[in-house]
């Protein structure tokens, strides 16, 4: 178990948590929520010991191992990913590492001997000659190969990086697990094995997310920070925002009927308090007044930006056609002869573990890279926006993001372009802030801003929801929803594929895909995929025997 007694954080005269008492119990796993600048990672950071609290104190139960997601991907660069991964219990590693130099001891006493035999001892306590194999479990789960356990972390990319660290927390079944964002920058199968592990966690995890079908899945309690405090509520994310909202609506009503019980009062008062006869009377109820208290209702720090496409022309029959597109990079192929047709009904979600090819494929269409053969048409009543993953070029300028919006917009006037900012919660002076200063959430809420101003009856968007904000990425699957034009576009939030998507397309690891007209849970339920799942589940159980 671990709590917390009056623990305050104060940043200069601003408290970020001010006495904030709570306990998280064994077989919970609690999703912490909160706006932007809520303080959801710091508090993390303050259960981990990372940080000091101004004041108040954090208490684990003695003798609980605590546990959480490395954020610094660079930390275990010297490492290979199997040792990385046994760092999660830095003990057991200790043991490991104490043992194999004692061995290695070319001059070994009996002092040695003595010393190896209590390190074996507490090592098959800790049940430590399966430690390789638990972590060799743990990578395979989440989609790294058996043949890179042996990579040095620092020759692994980015993505790979994030699944060892996430492997590390879960490692050696931790009593107290922290996960700070753990979906990012995971593909759909691997957030799905990780659904899978929490389910069946039985120890005390306490998870910051911005995936809302994540935290339905795998939450049993969820932590509010709003002001400064954090309220507990029993269930899920959908839960917590029903139960919140209908908090929220029974103050309003309890306050509305206070409200016209008090203006009934003063009406008695006013009218009849000059009276003798009704003197008694109105000094009664005078005294009932002053006993009526209304309930302060606070508005939540939760933003929504309004996120609303709208086509400035409604698209034709005749869409997009894609005919044998290949591609290699690097001497890897990328995509093989790849061709669909779409629909102007079609909203189409790529998916699967090959992102670059999602990538690759988003990039032709926008014509930002050439094929190596094949070929692509667009209708003629088409227009395209572009959302892409990588938007560094985009924010290399020194233009402020209205003037920059506006280059977009076929009407010229501040105004205007300001009103769209607006709706994206750049108030005031933000629509001057320079474009190479902001934030990652920042900026995709002035791409998708673009992406609004224009009108295109087309929408492209690779991982648009990744930096934003639980609001933010609500207010964003609402957009697409509502969206009357074509979508293809890549997400990693289940929700967001689930509710917008009518067309599913996985890119497999050889470049090849599957095309299948469904929502996402009826494809992942459907043969084909169990079928797909089979194969490769066996293909990993090969690669394990070897």
């Amino acid at each position: 178990m671990i709590s917390t007694s009056n623990v305050t954080l104060r940043l200069g005269k601003k408290a970020l948590f001010e006495d904030v008492n709570i306990k998280f119990t064994e077989g919970n796993c609690y999703g912490l929520i909160g706006a932007n600048g809520a303080g959801k990672s710091t508090f993390l950071k303050i259960l981990s010991g990372q940080l000091e609290p101004t004041n108040g104190d954090v208490i684990i139960t003695p003798g609980q191992r605590l546990s959480f997601l490395q954020q610094d991907h660079f930390k275990y660069d010297e490492f290979t990913v199997l040792d990385t991964v046994i760092m999660g219990n830095r003990r057991l590693y200790d043991i490991m590492k104490e043992k194999d130099a004692i061995y290695m001891k070319e001059d070994f006493t009996d002092a040695d001997g003595i010393r190896a035999s209590e390190l074996e001892a507490e090592f098959a306590e800790m049940d430590g000659w399966n430690a390789e194999s638990d972590a060799a479990t743990l990578l395979n789960g989440l989609g790294i190969p058996t043949e890179e356990h042996g990579t040095t972390m620092a020759d692994l990319p980015g993505a790979m990086k994030v699944k060892v660290l996430l492997a590390q927390a879960l490692f050696g079944n931790p009593d107290i697990l922290l996960l700070d964002e753990p979906t990012n920058h995971l593909d759909l199968d691997a957030i799905n094995w990780l659904e899978e592990f929490l389910i069946s966690f039985e120890n005390t995890v306490i998870v910051v997310s911005h995936d809302r079908y994540f935290l339905n899945k795998v939450c049993t309690n969820i932590a509010d920070i709003d002001y400064g405090k954090i309220q507990l509520y029993a269930g899920n994310y959908d839960f917590w925002y029903e139960s919140s909202q209908l908090i929220v609506k029974q103050m309003k009503e309890a306050n509305k009927k206070k409200e016209e019980k008090i203006k009934e009062l003063q009406e008695f008062i006013s009218r009849f308090s000059a009276n003798a006869s009704k003197s008694r009377q109105a000094t009664s109820r005078k005294r009932a007044l002053e006993k009526i208290q209304l309930d302060e209702i606070r508005p939540s720090s939760r933003k929504y930006p309004y996120i609303d496409f709208r086509p400035n022309r409604e698209i034709g029959n005749e869409v997009l056609t894609v005919e044998g597109l290949t591609k290699s990079i690097d001497g890897v192929k990328i995509l093989d002869n790849i061709s669909f047709i779409v629909g102007h009904n079609d909203k189409i979600a790529f998916v699967g573990g090959n992102e670059l090819a999602k990538t690759t494929l988003f990039k032709i269409l926008t014509g930002e890279m050439e094929p190596d053969s094949g070929s692509y048409k667009w209708g003629v009543t088409t227009s395209q926006s572009y959302f892409p993953k990588d938007n560094t070029e985009i924010f290399d300028t020194d233009l402020v993001i209205v003037d920059w919006l506006t280059q977009y917009s076929e009407i010229k006037d501040a105004t205007y372009v300001r009103g769209f900012l607006g709706r994206m919660l750049f108030a005031g002076e933000d629509g001057t802030k320079k474009m190479r200063v902001l934030s990652g959430g920042e900026k995709v809420r002035v791409l998708l801003s673009r992406m609004m101003i224009m009108g295109s009856n087309i929408l492209i968007l690779d991982e648009p929801t990744d930096h934003l904000d639980m609001e933010s990425i609500t207010a964003l699957n609402n957009g697409l929803i509502k969206f009357p034009g074509v979508i293809l576009f890549a997400s990693r939030d289940h929700q967001v594929v689930q509710t917008t998507a009518n067309r599913i397309i996985e890119f497999l690891p050889d470049g090849t895909f599957i095309d299948k007209v469904s929502t996402y849970d009826e494809y992942l339920e459907s043969d084909a995929m169990a079928r797909k799942r089979q194969v490769y589940s066996m293909s990993e159980n090969d690669a394990n025997d070897n």
